[in-house]
């Protein structure tokens, strides 16, 4: 096995196909996938994004007061996170939900060495409210996260399959990048994730973050199982 603790990126794209916020069968599969990566020994938190709920200051939204924006989307991940603790719950998987924001009613307060307790217990954690702050992604919560909990990985699973040379959707020549660094990616304006959280990781030496495509949810097994698909980003 390549990695003893990781932190896995869903988007909440990952959850929904066509015009609802949900598509349950779409969960349930994530969530079934969730089950077979803790059942090979790892120990797993996860961080969700909101785009299937709220894509933050775009669109009409632009006009908001990016604070009040930004709040929404971290109340959005609390209901992703919600929503796949009850799948993996059904999945015989136990999970605990955590949020950078006090909401007690719904989830625990986030706390580093408590999370990596349950983590050492078998237990999925969840991480809501990115990082508790506006103007913040989950890109930079999640690196974040991996680093207070001393994840061995983060893995990346996203609506594209690995970095490119550039936008795959607006330059067809793009070419898929099978390795590169921290610095290669912020110096070249790579956008896979915020330059922030690239920052974060150079910075700190994030050992590995593995890019990859959720079109199929197995894609999470066959990544920890060693299959090489996606992108290397490294130090």
């Amino acid at each position: 096995m390549q990695y003893r603790r990781v932190v896995l990126k869903l988007s909440g794209e990952a959850l929904k196909t066509g015009e609802d916020l949900y598509d349950f069968d779409r969960v349930r599969q994530v969530a079934g996938a969730i089950r077979e990566m803790r059942d090979l020994g790892v120990q797993l938190g996860v961080v969700i994004g909101a785009g299937n709920i709220w894509r933050g200051r775009q669109g009409p939204a632009a006009r908001m007061d990016a604070v009040v924006a930004d709040q929404m989307g971290m109340l959005g991940t609390v209901i992703n996170c919600l929503c796949m603790a009850d799948a993996l719950k059904s999945e015989g998987v136990d999970a605990v939900v955590m949020s950078a924001v006090d909401i007690n009613r719904f989830c625990e307060p986030f706390h580093a060495l408590k999370a990596r307790e349950y983590m050492e217990q078998g237990r999925v954690v969840l991480f809501a409210c990115g990082s508790g702050n506006p103007f913040f992604s989950t890109d930079t919560a999640v690196v974040l996260r991996a680093l207070e909990v001393e994840a061995d990985a983060i893995l990346m699973a996203k609506n594209v399959d690995g970095v490119y040379s550039a936008d795959p959707g607006k330059h067809p020549e793009a070419r898929l990048l099978r390795e590169i660094t921290y610095r290669e990616a912020l110096e070249q304006g790579l956008r896979v994730m915020d330059a922030s959280a690239f920052q974060m990781c150079a910075e700190r030496n994030m050992k590995v973050v593995r890019v990859f495509a959720l079109s199929d949810p197995r894609n999470l097994v066959r990544v920890l199982q060693g299959d090489d698909m996606g992108t290397v980003v490294h130090p």
